[in-house]
C-alpha cells in the first residue's frame, strides 16, 4: 500500500507482511468497518481486523486470533456471526491464527527489501538480467558479484523475492542453497 497500516498485535502484523508480500493482494485496509447485527435477542458490534481487496476483485475480511483463543466458545460465537454476515454479501472471510515459523521469519527478514530506494533499481534490473531459473542463492550472488564480496550481491537478489519476480521456497530457512525461480 506504499504507506503505514495499524496492527494491534505481533500477530496482526505477521498477517499483515504476509499480505504485503501476497502478490495476489492488491489492496489492504486495517479496521475496514463497524458491524452492527441482531444475533438472537442481542445487538451485537464487531470491528474486523483486515479488509484485503484481491487482484481477482474479490474481497477477503480478515480477523486475527491466537490459536488457543479459538478454544473458547465465546470467541468462536464473536467470530462466527461476522462471517456469516460477510460470506453472505458475497465477500470471503478468514480467521487467521498464524503460520509456519521459518516462512515467517523469512517473510519478516524480506520485508527488509520492499520499499523502493532501499536497494538501487539498476542493481535490482542487473540482478534480474544475471539470475537464472533454478539458480541456488549463493551461485546467483557469486555471478552477480563479478569480483566484490558475495553478500554484496544478496540484497538486490532478496529484493527480486520480496517483489515475487524471484519465488523460492519460504518455508525453509534463509541460505544459500534456496533455490531461485523466475517468476515475471
Amino acid at each position: 500500500m506504499a504507506g503505514p497500516v495499524v496492527y494491534e498485535s505481533r500477530l496482526e502484523l505477521a498477517r499483515l507482511l504476509l499480505a504485503d508480500m501476497d502478490p495476489a493482494v492488491r489492496g489492504i485496509y486495517a479496521q475496514p468497518c463497524h458491524l452492527t447485527a441482531r444475533v438472537g435477542d442481542r445487538v451485537r458490534r464487531h470491528v474486523p481486523d483486515f479488509l484485503l481487496v484481491m487482484a481477482s476483485g474479490t474481497v477477503r475480511v480478515v480477523n486475527v486470533k491466537p490459536a488457543d483463543r479459538l478454544a473458547d466458545p465465546k470467541i468462536v460465537e464473536a467470530l462466527a456471526w461476522p462471517g456469516e454476515l460477510i460470506e453472505r454479501h458475497g465477500w470471503d472471510y478468514e480467521i487467521w491464527s498464524g503460520a509456519d515459523r521459518v516462512l515467517l521469519e523469512n517473510v519478516r527478514f524480506l520485508a527488509a527489501y520492499r520499499r523502493p530506494g532501499v536497494v538501487p533499481e539498476a542493481d535490482i534490473e542487473r540482478a534480474w538480467q544475471t539470475v537464472r531459473d533454478g539458480d541456488q542463492l549463493a551461485d546467483a550472488e557469486r555471478r552477480l558479484a563479478a569480483g566484490r564480496p558475495d553478500y554484496e550481491a544478496r540484497p538486490p537478489l532478496l529484493a527480486l523475492v520480496w517483489s515475487g519476480r524471484l519465488a523460492t521456497d519460504l518455508s525453509r530457512p534463509l541460505s544459500g542453497d534456496w533455490i531461485l525461480r523466475r517468476s515475471a
